[in-house]
């Protein structure tokens, strides 16, 4: 089974992009819904999507991996050991993991939840396996040993005294980085709870939470847009760099 899922997490790895068309695939489709009142699901799948969006920040404000891979395949140039990484091995994931349990409540939906919950988990294991698999290969012992000290899902909060010390908090990065697409899990989050509100005739008795949702998607849109002229930015001084 180990070999299976390595072979699964490299072409999901591969196609990642397209789970988010999924999702929305599954919400468009007719579903019991989790709650009676909808404003009350978007306020804690707002809380859980804003939650995995800070821990996804924060991972990439203090440290930073290769998350594209190349070639559309997993990808590394270093282990990489410090900030959130020296706390869980796979904490994007672990951000991820709380976006999607964000969006599982916006969507206010039984059928996302039994069936987009239980295929972004798995897709997403079978990720870390191939992950994990071409980090062992490239690494050998140095990642033997990462992996034996720091866990794989769970931080190990014993060491968030250490795991930050003397390092910079890059807000560049994080906007080149985090923000050069249009929309991401927790636009996608604040969507859906607004379309829900909207839909069901519930705006109108959750004024501020429909409020704030179309705010944030607004703000993200700015955030995009600053975010990509930058990206652009670095792209051309590394072109520069490379033609001297």
């Amino acid at each position: 089974m180990g070999a299976q899922l390595v072979e699964i997490g490299n072409f999901s790895f591969r196609y990642r992009g397209y789970m988010l068309p999924i999702a929305v695939i599954l919400l468009l489709i007719p579903s019991p819904d989790l709650a009676i009142d909808c404003g009350t699901v978007g306020w804690i799948g707002f809380c859980f999507g804003l939650y995995g969006q800070a821990i996804r920040i924060g991972t990439i404000g203090f440290d930073y991996i290769i998350r594209g891979g190349k070639d559309h395949k997993v990808y590394a140039e270093r282990l990489v050991q410090g900030g959130a990484y020296s706390l869980v091995r796979n904490p994007m994931y672990v951000g991820n993991f709380f976006l999607l349990i964000g969006l599982a409540f916006a969507s206010d939906s039984w059928l996302f939840v039994l069936v987009g919950v239980p295929l972004s988990l798995f897709m997403h294991r079978a990720i870390i396996a191939a992950e994990e698999n071409f980090l062992r290969n490239k690494f050998g012992a140095e990642f033997d040993h990462y992996a034996a000290t720091v866990p794989r899902w769970v931080p190990k909060l014993s060491a968030w005294g250490k795991a930050f010390g003397g390092m910079h908090f890059n807000w560049t990065r994080v906007l080149a980085k985090e923000y050069f697409t249009p929309f991401d899990y927790l636009a996608a989050v604040c969507i859906v709870i607004a379309a829900n509100l909207w839909a069901k005739d519930r705006a109108d008795d959750h004024p501020t939470l429909f409020a704030l949702m179309i705010i944030l998607v607004a703000l993200r849109l700015v955030l995009y847009y600053f975010g990509n002229r930058l990206r652009k930015k670095e792209q051309a001084a590394a072109a520069a760099s490379q033609a001297q």
